[in-house]
């Protein structure tokens, strides 16, 4: 910062810049004899990449010397790295995230310093120039990539860089996100009547497998399965709710209306239900049947 005219103290105002390489003892000097300057530039064509010098600057008048600033360690231009991060690795996340990693380039095959990473991702059926682009800082060697389709196929390369700009670029893996969690309500009571040995008919989209749920009082069971049918065995005498739910790979979907098991005190009563009611009774005997019929409408 070029010093207020008020401080100058007297005509022939300039400055004194002094550097050195890091580590070394003889300074050089050089004076800048405008009191508006506010640069210098040291040129030499030997000089390699990010090379460290220590500077200092002073400054002088017709009377003298003035003082010099405190020792400030400055840099060479650098240049862009000239490796590819290697052994990159992609998982999908969920539908809408994966996340890639990298190491970094060999030590002994780049130059200048590395700041960060910049991971490009673009989808299957889009250009390359198009890409996604997500920059790390640091030694970071990993990244989540979020805000993607659902069940698509994705390209990720990775590559350093530093303030001369960007090296080389990783060969691109693959990864697929994973499929969409379901956005509506999958499973409804159909309009058929329930008798004991009857089934219970639900509906739900292809490719989802169902999750069925029972409340007993204040506790909670859970069957997981990739059938359209399940039995249930539940002593009579106690009240149930049932719900159903598919799930894949992207999450749960939406549960079904509450289906209520009354308890019964006849063993031989037998229970109806209809397309406007959720609601049924189921005879005395301690096993129950659900079915599922799938709806392709995905």
């Amino acid at each position: 910062q070029t010093v207020p005219e008020e401080l100058q103290n007297g005509g022939g105002f300039g400055y004194v810049v002094a550097f050195r390489p890091f580590g070394t003892v003889s300074w050089m000097q050089t004076v800048v004899a405008s009191p508006d300057a506010a640069r210098y530039v040291f040129r030499n064509e030997s000089l390699p990449p990010f090379s460290p010098y220590e500077v200092k600057v002073g400054v002088y008048n017709n009377k003298g010397e003035g003082s010099f600033s405190p020792v400030t360690v400055v840099y060479s231009a650098e240049e862009e790295p000239t490796r590819a991060p290697t052994t990159v690795l992609a998982r999908s996340l969920s539908a809408s995230d994966v996340e890639v990693s990298w190491a970094p380039p060999w030590e002994n095959q780049h130059k200048g310093r590395i700041q960060g990473y910049e991971v490009r991702c673009w989808r299957h059926d889009e250009k390359e120039e198009n890409a996604k682009r997500i920059r790390t800082v640091g030694n970071q060697t990993s990244t989540k990539v979020s805000n993607l389709r659902g069940n698509a196929l994705y390209h990720l390369a990775v590559r350093a860089y530093n303030t001369a700009g960007t090296g080389p670029s990783s060969a691109a893996v693959n990864v697929t996100t994973r499929k969409p969690r379901c956005q509506t309500s999958l499973c409804q009571v159909s309009g058929q009547k329930i008798y004991q040995a009857q089934p219970f008919y639900f509906t739900f989209f292809r490719e989802a497998l169902p999750s069925v749920k029972w409340n007993r009082q204040s506790s909670t069971s859970v069957i997981e399965t990739n059938r359209t049918s399940v039995e249930l065995s539940l002593p009579f005498d106690e009240d149930y709710i049932i719900e159903i739910k598919p799930f894949s790979d992207g999450g749960d979907g939406s549960s079904s209306e509450q289906i209520r098991i009354p308890k019964i005190s006849n063993a031989y009563a037998r229970g109806s239900g209809s397309s406007t009611s959720s609601a049924c009774t189921l005879s005395a005997l301690s096993t129950i049947m659900i079915s599922l019929t799938a709806r392709s409408s995905l």
